[in-house]
């Protein structure tokens, strides 16, 4: 093992949950105020999903107040507190920008039925 994949694996996180593209996720954020610390939750739906190991990231998409907010957030990050999954999401892009021309329910995503059982 090199030294690069000790660092890695050093700041690689190990409880991260199985999500994809189109998924509906809830972020919580750790935000530091001062001296103060809090989480700060971030409800969207991941349009996309980049790289890999330490350095992978992903971008979620959210409507507040009738405006769009993007954020990408490392995926190994220490600011992040945790990742929910709510809903999965039936996609066939591995990129989602489309999203940002729709509006309202054009912009919905249809829900993955676990059709197996």
């Amino acid at each position: 093992m090199n030294i690069l994949d000790q660092i890695a694996a050093k700041h690689s996180k190990e409880s991260i949950p199985e999500f994809s593209v189109g998924d509906m996720v809830r972020i919580d954020v750790k935000v530091v105020e001062g001296k103060r610390e809090r989480v700060q939750a971030f409800q969207g739906t991941v349009i996309q999903k980049r790289g890999a190991g330490v350095s992978a990231s992903f971008t979620v998409r959210k409507v507040s107040q009738g405006i769009g907010v993007e954020r990408i957030f490392p995926l190994h990050s220490p600011n992040l507190a945790g990742i929910t999954v709510l809903r999965k999401g039936k996609v066939r892009r591995a990129r989602l920008f489309y999203l940002r021309d729709l509006k309202g329910k054009a912009a919905r995503i249809k829900e993955k039925t676990d059709t197996s059982r």
